[in-house]
């Protein structure tokens, strides 16, 4: 079978939509609409490989996004690409994985440090098809929610703790979905208050309002906002797909903590999602097996199910990565 490139210029929209929304593994970040956030975001920079046959069916998509903490020169010593839930490869092909892999790189290799394929699923015997290309495995953890149980059920999966803190919090809070747009300014200054303590880059305000320009009018974003009396105190916003809900952003006011916005938060998003048909919750990362992170702590007191699909790294340059990584962790260390 002969194999035909396409890239963002002549790939099919509609096609490339409707062989994501089809797809057993479809997700929002191999979608057009996720291409646009990032098309439309400074520092982002997205990169599509899809694969064609004679007939213009699509058979692989691969959506890249090449992130940069700064401009100019600087930026090319942050920049990483990463691959959220891809490639999709139709029949797990793995002609067609290998020609997308050898496609994906020859691109590749010169705009980015090292490329990182976040997984959703175990690729099994397929990882080979990425050895091959030079990417290593490693393993990390993910912690999925099942919203197919029921509520009780779902309740008596949380820890002592955690229930005791969700009980406080509702008697306390009040949670609701609000309006991304209007509510920006305090959305994106709580955000950047608590990725600032935390030591961890966040977009500017721009890249969250491309989202919601790209996605929320297909209600494809949710953003759900926690009140005590009329003080904002905590946020949470959440990508909707097929019968996924996806943990995106987070963040609580470290006046307020004892009213356990972090905690209530997820607890309603997971009742508001069995209501509206959705069948998982993905918590997204989870840290690395035995090695302690207090984020899985905290998640894992929720529930769920703990995986460990792993993840693919690929370094194009490494006397720049290890730079870059000594980089960051003054960077984490003293602060931006």
């Amino acid at each position: 079978m002969n194999f035909f490139i396409k890239d963002k210029n002549t790939v099919d929209i509609k096609k490339w939509g409707d062989f994501v929304l089809t797809h057993p593994h479809g997700n929002i970040f191999q979608t057009p609409e996720m291409f646009e956030v990032y098309s439309l975001s400074k520092k982002h920079e997205p990169i599509l490989v899809c694969v064609e046959d004679s007939n213009n069916d699509i058979l692989g998509i691969l959506l890249a996004v090449i992130l940069k903490e700064y401009d100019g020169i600087l930026g090319f010593f942050s920049s990483r690409s990463i691959i959220s839930g891809g490639p999709l490869i139709k029949d797990d092909n793995k002609d067609v994985l290998d020609f997308l892999l050898q496609e994906y790189v020859r691109r590749i290799k010169h705009k980015a440090i090292y490329s990182q394929f976040r997984n959703f699923r175990d690729w099994g015997i397929a990882k080979k098809g990425y050895e091959n290309h030079g990417f290593l495995f490693e393993e990390h953890l993910n912690i999925l929610i099942d919203l197919a149980e029921k509520d009780d059920e779902l309740w008596n999966a949380c820890s002592r703790d955690r229930k005791k803190n969700i009980k406080k919090g509702l008697s306390s809070l009040t949670i609701e979905e609000i309006d991304m747009l209007k509510s920006m300014d305090e959305i994106y200054s709580l955000l950047f208050r608590v990725y600032n303590r935390i030591k961890l880059p966040i977009p500017n305000k721009s890249f969250f309002l491309n989202a919601f320009q790209a996605l929320g009018d297909s209600g494809y974003l949710r953003t759900f906002g926690a009140y005590k009396d009329s003080s904002f105190v905590g946020v949470r916003l959440v990508l909707c797909y097929k019968e996924r809900i996806y943990d995106w952003y987070a963040g609580a006011d470290d006046s307020f903590l004892e009213y356990r916005p972090n905690d209530v938060l997820p607890w309603h998003i997971f009742l508001w999602g069995k209501q509206n048909g959705f069948k998982v919750f993905d918590f997204g990362g989870a840290g690395k097996p035995n090695k302690p992170y207090g984020v899985r702590d905290y998640k894992l007191k929720f529930g769920g199910e703990l995986v460990n699909f792993g993840r693919f790294e690929l370094v194009h340059k490494p006397l720049i990565y290890k730079i870059a990584k000594f980089g960051f962790k003054i960077y984490q260390l003293i602060g931006k």
